[in-house]
């Protein structure tokens, strides 16, 4: 009788495991054969690693097609850390190219994390800069390709067009407002590494970024340069507090030119207050109609 319980038991406790195992093999049936992508995905996430290529932002065009607001490609500095194997000579050298202090250089340098950006100081680097951290051929420090925008008419229709901050994201006017179409897709360098960082021996892999869309204007750039012209003569003549004008279409109602003072140029927003940067007085300004309304009474007349 005792041995027939014992017996019992063990037929449970077998078939107890027979049923966990089953489980487990379904388990590992349905990870491995039907759920595999998000297997691979997060097995992918530990060995990939990206360095990152920005995408140029999207022209802004005048009716005609001339560029208003271009992309200058510059580099950026970019570190691996565990793949740098002097570091002190490796901060050393990347801290006088880049005239900051060791100390600066080091928390970047020595900083436990798979991929650093040097910021700001290794970002938009000239190409003299650029040369000179790339004939250094250190193992970890990276130059990737980064886009500057750059307006090549100045202060021409500046506030409409806004300005765009360091990581190239719009702040102002059109900029702003049209920002997730001008906006493009960045692209990669993908590489593989172990655990500590080091690079595996497999081909890098090249993800092309995709540009922004372009955007065009109803702005004509010879009108625009000619209200521009004499907005400057009125300000040396009177000195005015402000000083607006704007031209467009009575056909269509489209906007052929539009400026006023004060200016600024975008190129370098970052040596106006923000007074200056965010009064565009054409869009919100008020002022009393006085003569432009003779357009609407001239109207009246002829008909």
């Amino acid at each position: 009788m005792f041995f027939k319980k014992i017996d019992e038991r063990i037929k449970i406790l077998f078939l107890i495991i027979l049923i966990l195992f089953f489980f487990i093999i379904v388990r590992v049936f349905y990870i491995q054969v039907i759920d595999y992508k998000k297997l691979n995905k997060y097995a992918s996430a530990l060995w990939s690693r990206d360095l990152p290529i920005e995408a140029n932002r999207g022209l802004i065009l005048d009716r005609n097609g001339v560029v208003l607001a271009d992309n200058l490609t510059t580099t950026s500095l970019v570190l691996i850390p565990n793949q740098i194997k002097d570091k002190q000579t490796a901060t050393k050298k990347l801290a006088e190219i880049l005239n900051v202090t060791y100390e600066d250089m080091e928390e970047h340098v020595y900083k436990k994390t798979s991929i650093e950006r040097v910021h700001p100081e290794g970002r938009r680097l000239s190409y003299d800069i650029a040369e000179k951290i790339s004939d250094l051929n250190l193992d970890g420090v990276y130059l990737v390709k980064e886009a500057k925008r750059y307006y090549p008419y100045g202060n021409l229709l500046s506030h409409s067009l806004g300005y765009v901050g360091i990581d190239n994201q719009g702040l102002s006017g059109l900029e702003l407002q049209y920002d997730s179409y001008l906006t493009g897709k960045s692209g990669a360098i993908k590489y593989f590494s172990d655990a500590k960082g080091n690079k595996l021996n497999i081909s890098d892999m090249y993800v092309k970024p995709q540009d922004g869309m372009n955007l065009t204007l109803t702005i004509d750039i010879n009108i625009q340069k000619s209200i521009e012209r004499e907005l400057d003569n009125i300000v040396d003549m009177f000195s005015p507090e402000m000083a607006l004008a704007i031209a467009m279409d009575p056909k269509t109602g489209e906007i052929l030119g539009m400026g006023s003072r004060p200016s600024y140029d975008p190129n370098i927003y970052q040596n106006y207050n923000q007074e200056t940067l965010n009064r565009n007085l054409p869009v919100w300004s008020s002022y009393e109609p006085g003569s432009t309304f003779n357009i609407v009474n001239t109207q009246k007349e002829t008909y």
